[in-house]
């Protein structure tokens, strides 16, 4: 044995071959790490649960190895008996997936509704026939439809009674609710939020009133080691007191907490070992069928105490209030009842809670405390969510009703028409009302100096948690938020919506109404222009980054603007030279800082005051900056000046881009009525095309004549090109996808055959926008594949590195030539070839309206046909492996074609 044969030993154990355990070379790696044994390779891929090498990502392969005595072809019995025992696994599977969608899709949704309907039919008859209407066949779809909406809120709500006893428990709970019970005076005090301002808790530390800016407090700047809060300072005066009485009053906090943190491990371990599938029953187990009891114990308690109760309690306060009809006329009964029950169970709660700390019921006590957070953080997330966007809605509608050309009348009648309906979209309105004026705020902080907006709350503050303030903070600064948000929004709305329309009617009355309803004339159906809006032009406008650049662009000329304007630079984006200087004055002398009203750095007010109770730590910093004279009167003008503003860009946003579609369309309708979305979109288009041109020659001009000449030269190339690449992928694409799905899907179903089917090319290319997405959307998704490969190269290279040649060759001309033989071949065979035949005009009609989809019929066999002749061959060789594999062996790695490359892997491996 040479020296060369002694080298080669195993990358894994170190050892060298024998006859019984030879090395191989699977891969591409050589030198030390090129050889291993079988074992090893499969002992190490069992581990790493991986097929390939880590090193050069070469697979590795095995080659199988038979029994000698077995046959070139498999006997027909051995084939048939294979096939018997997959055709019997998969019937066993199918009855135990069968009764698992059973189960969680018919039983649990079907109990959950009829449960709840026999709770609210209010009847004792129907509680004794309860075992009968479960087993009744009655509207079992619609049943089951409303059982799984009952069991996903049930499901809701005991998802966010888990995450909001961990927030209880992370987060701390009240001080009211975790006082020292051993303390007379504590105890005495009333539970509720209100007189808990004699327990200096939390939820009443006394804040700054809101119209007091940050810089009132400068005096506190002159000791930074004391206190700036009052409540600060009472915590840091009864800390020592907490700390001396914390061994006495150990175990009855204990006991409190080990009813929160009960039996914590075993639930994690738990945890860990119950999965989605053995939870569902998918993984062939029966024990899911225990999961179903509970589900369906759980859904019956959470509707008896979350949804029967509370109703019923509100019931019979409404109909003893004499509020029945009021409530009735609504159209919302139920809901309006079970908030009503909600908020007399808070009460309840209080009172409870009060009697309970009287007599001093530690765990009654706490129990009822828990309960009543949970009541009032459920109403207070109703009030945020549900009630404040809807509030918002409604008064949007109410403000922009002359932009219509509506009334009240006509909102009453469509809500007596759908109430619901109405209320939703009304609150859908609301919430984007509601998101976009919180975008901008945050925008604002972008540019604005940190301190001045230090009355809102700050939603990029990782530290922010709203349920935590849902918790800790009493009702009345919850109502008092709300009142303050109601009449800030409101305001915004008749600042930016109904005085701009008045002030258009003044002056330009043929402006308004938009044209909001599709009449005869209209080129265009409803379906066509919502599909051209949401897929075309929204897209288009909403995936610019652009446009957010240059609204931060505008609000920081503006902010630059007015504070030279009104000397209120300093305020507005700060200044880090005066912040320097402050800094150096505020370490030799904290007299003339304060003369020089600079304000301090640490937060005052109810930003801070809200960051301090929530992080329990220090307050919130704010960036100096200088006082000027007479700084409320400039204030009040920053504030007169800002409403001028929103009033003139609300005015140029409701005339500017209506008007410039109402024109650009009018060169193509003429004097028909236009939908309004459309002239809306088309001006917004054009508008945002004409300042992304100017801002982009603006860019250019400091680089000379010639490089403008150079990119303008460019740019028009590259428009050109962008705008066959639209016409072939975004023109002809779709309108031929639309004319084919007319054809195969729409034109079969509607239209009989003694009739003529007709076409609308601008209906089918917005139907072909659509299904050209969702198929682009699917591939996307799917195997890798030829197209799949095509459209993410197109993407990649966008649109300043288009190819032209690449995306016709490789994208277009294939899409195109597919469509194009879709549609023709049927079309010759049952126009060209069938007539020839001499069959009957009734054949050669049915023949060419069927012909598309018996076609499509054709190719989904096939496809079928091909996918079971796979699993055939699959179903043979594992037949095959079952009956004569012996083993397998490692495919040693063979240099063929690619032996250069090979070759660069293996020395970048080696190296």
């Amino acid at each position: 044995m040479d020296t060369a044969e002694e080298a080669d030993i195993c990358r894994v154990c170190r050892s060298e071959g024998t006859q019984d355990k030879p090395l191989y070379h699977p891969c591409v790696c050589t030198g030390s790490i090129k050889f291993i044994h079988q074992e090893c390779l499969v002992q190490w891929l069992k581990h790493s649960r991986k097929e390939y090498c880590e090193l050069c990502k070469h697979r590795f392969a095995f080659t199988p190895i038979y029994s000698p005595d077995m046959p070139s072809r498999l006997p027909v019995q051995d084939i048939f008996a294979g096939l018997v025992t997959s055709i019997g696994t998969a019937i066993r599977y199918w009855f135990h997936y069968t009764l698992v969608a059973f189960a969680w899709l018919g039983v649990v949704p079907l109990t959950a509704c009829r449960i709840y309907k026999c709770l609210f039919t209010g009847s004792v008859s129907s509680l004794l026939t309860l075992p009968l209407d479960m087993l009744s066949t009655e509207n079992l779809l619609a049943d089951c439809l409303q059982g799984c909406f009952v069991v996903t809120c049930t499901l809701c709500a005991f998802i966010s009674l888990v995450w909001l006893r961990e927030q209880i428990v992370h987060g701390g709970a009240p001080l009211w609710l975790e006082q020292n019970q051993q303390q007379p005076a504590n105890a005495a005090g009333p539970p509720n939020e209100a007189p808990g301002q004699g327990n200096g808790g939390a939820e009443n530390q006394p804040m700054p009133a809101p119209a007091e800016p940050p810089a009132e407090n400068a005096a506190a700047a002159e000791a930074p080691d004391l206190p700036a809060d009052p409540a600060e300072e009472m915590e840091l005066d009864n800390e020592d007191e907490d700390d001396g009485g914390a061994e006495d009053v150990a175990d009855a906090n204990n006991g409190a907490q080990d009813d929160m943190n009960w039996n914590a491990l075993e639930w994690d371990r738990a945890a860990e070992e119950l999965t989605w599938e053995r939870m569902l029953g998918l993984d062939g187990s029966l024990v899911f069928l225990e999961h179903v009891f509970w589900v369906v114990s759980l859904n019956t308690l959470f509707i008896l105490v979350f949804a029967f109760c509370p109703y019923h309690i509100g019931h019979f306060s409404v109909v003893g209030l004499g509020f029945e009809e009021y409530v009735r006329a609504s159209h919302f009964e139920g809901l309006i009842t079970t908030i009503v029950g909600y908020v007399l169970l808070a009460i309840t709660l209080i009172v409870c809670h009060g009697l309970a700390a009287l007599v001093r019921f530690q765990r009654s006590r706490r129990l009822l405390g828990v309960c009543y957070i949970v009541v009032k953080v459920s109403l207070l997330v109703v009030v945020e969510i549900g009630v404040f966007p809807l509030i918002c809605g409604w008064w949007l509608d109410i403000c922009s009703l002359e932009m219509f050309d509506a009334s009240l009348k006509d909102r009453e009648l469509s809500f007596e028409s759908a109430p619901g309906t109405t209320m939703f979209l009304h609150w859908l309105v609301g919430m984007v009302y509601v998101f976009y004026f919180a975008s901008f705020i945050l925008l604002l902080r972008e540019v604005l100096r940190p301190g001045v907006l230090w009355f809102l709350r700050n939603l990029n503050d990782p530290d922010f948690n709203p349920v935590q303030e849902m918790i800790h903070l009493p009702i009345y600064r919850h109502l008092r938020r709300f009142i303050l948000s109601v009449v800030v929004f409101g305001s915004i709305v008749l600042l930016m919506l109904w005085l701009p329309i008045r002030i258009i009617k003044h002056i330009f009355p043929s402006f308004l109404p938009y044209n909001v309803m599709l009449y005869s004339d209209a080129p265009v159906s409803e379906l066509s222009l919502e599909l051209l809006l949401l897929q075309v032009v929204l897209p288009a406008l909403l995936e610019q980054g652009h446009t957010r650049q240059w609204l931060k662009g505008l609000v920081r000329a503006w902010t630059v603007t007015a504070g030279y304007l009104l000397d209120l630079h300093s305020y507005l984006l700060g200044d880090q030279e005066d912040n320097e200087n402050n800094a150096n004055q505020q370490a030799n002398n904290n007299n003339q800082q304060a003369r020089n009203n600079a304000i301090p750095v640490v937060g005052e007010g109810l930003h801070a005051a809200h960051q301090a109770i929530l992080q329990q730590g220090g307050p919130v910093g704010f960036q100096p900056y200088h006082r000027p004279m007479k700084f409320p009167l400039r204030i009040v003008l920053l504030i007169l000046f800002m409403c001028v503003t929103l009033l003139l860009a609300s005015l140029v946003c409701l005339t500017l881009p209506v008007f410039t579609g109402r024109w650009l369309m009018s060169f193509w309708t003429g004097s028909a009525k236009i939908h309004e979305l459309y002239t809306a979109a088309c001006g917004l288009y054009v508008c945002w095309l004409s300042i992304r041109a100017i801002t982009v020659l603006l860019a250019w001009m400091p680089q000379g004549r010639r490089v403008i000449l150079l990119k303008i030269q460019e740019w028009t190339l590259m428009i050109m090109k962008t705008l066959i690449v639209a016409v072939l992928l975004a023109g002809v694409i779709p309108l031929l996808l639309g004319l084919l799905f007319e054809l195969v899907i729409v034109a079969p179903l509607r239209v009989p055959l003694d009739q003529t089917p007709l076409f609308y090319p601008w209906q089918d290319w917005a139907l072909g926008v659509l299904h050209a997405k969702i198929i682009a959307a699917i591939t996307l998704m799917g195997p890798q594949w030829w197209l799949k490969t095509v459209i993410e190269q197109v993407y990649a290279n966008g649109i300043r590195n288009i190819d032209l040649h690449f995306i016709i060759r490789k994208l277009a001309a294939p899409v195109i030539a597919v469509l194009l033989l879709s549609l023709c071949i049927p079309y010759v065979i049952a126009v060209g070839i069938v007539p020839l035949l001499g069959v009957t005009m009734e054949m050669q009609n049915l023949v060419q309206r069927r012909i598309y989809p018996f076609l499509l019929m054709v190719v989904f066999l096939m496809g079928i046909l091909s996918f079971q002749i796979r699993q055939f061959k699959r179903l043979y060789e594992h037949i095959k492996n079952d009956k004569y594999l012996v083993g397998q062996r490692l495919v040693n790695y063979e240099r063929k074609a690619g032996k250069a490359s090979a070759s660069t892997h293996s020395s970048s491996v080696q190296e």
